[in-house]
């Protein structure tokens, strides 16, 4: 874990509830796609958020805060970098945390599986990928309630296009009547498309009531528990 300072040197909204959020470290980061970092707001009051950035950026770092409700946890963390993008004064940050990070060691087709603003530590992932020329299978699968909520659509379309190996699939909960891809859950249509899960290591981001049932469904599904990260697996059952 580093301890460093960070300018707020942008925060753009990506959908009506979630921000990009822009930080410039007073020196150089080191991380692993699939780390997070925490915003220290007090001693004993950290806010954990996804790294979207990949690690190759050592002198910028990405987050996607999913903010809503003016005494959530996240939104409380958006108005502290607001009033530090502002007033131009540094936040504390404690970056490199997590046991969920990327093992491209080891060799095996990967599914990245992410509901909601999770989607920031797939990202990462993702980025790091295609920037060291992985060459096994990549699905990453995308979860979200509505169609608008999928900010980074034409983005990760890109990203799959750029190798025959990656692939993306977003999932829409609620899809209009012109959706022409996968509806549901996104795990469902995870465990639609693949007939045995357990050649795969999978990595996974979303609510942590979430990740408890699509650990426990995957399971069912052929995956090996060894090679399933999420860092909500230290908090659930």
């Amino acid at each position: 874990m580093q301890l460093v300072k960070a300018e707020v040197a942008a925060i753009s909204p990506l959908t009506e509830f979630v921000h990009k959020v822009t930080l410039t470290p007073e020196e150089a980061v080191t991380f692993e796609a699939g780390h997070y970092l925490q915003l220290v707001l007090g001693e004993k009051d950290k806010r954990a958020f996804s790294i979207a950035s990949r690690p190759s950026l050592r002198n910028e770092l990405e987050l996607h805060i999913g903010a809503s409700g003016a005494d959530s946890y996240a939104m409380q963390a958006l108005e502290h970098l607001q009033n530090a993008h502002q007033s131009n004064t540094p936040v504390l940050l404690e970056v490199g945390l997590g046991v969920s990070q990327l093992r491209v060691d080891h060799q095996r087709p990967i599914v990245l599986l992410a509901g909601g603003t999770g989607f920031s530590y797939v990202k990462s992932m993702a980025d790091h990928l295609a920037e060291v020329g992985f060459d096994q299978p990549v699905l990453l699968y995308w979860g979200v309630k509505d169609e608008s909520a999928l900010y980074a659509k034409q983005e990760m379309e890109a990203w799959a296009a750029t190798r025959k190996n990656f692939q993306f699939i977003p999932v829409v909960e609620n899809p209009s009547d012109n959706w022409q891809g996968h509806t549901g859950f996104v795990h469902k249509a995870v465990m639609k498309d693949i007939v045995s899960l357990e050649p795969y290591s999978i990595y996974m981001a979303g609510r942590f009531d979430m990740i408890g049932i699509v650990r426990d469904d995957f399971i069912n599904h052929g995956a090996e528990r060894e090679h399933m990260y999420a860092d909500a697996f230290a908090f659930i059952k």
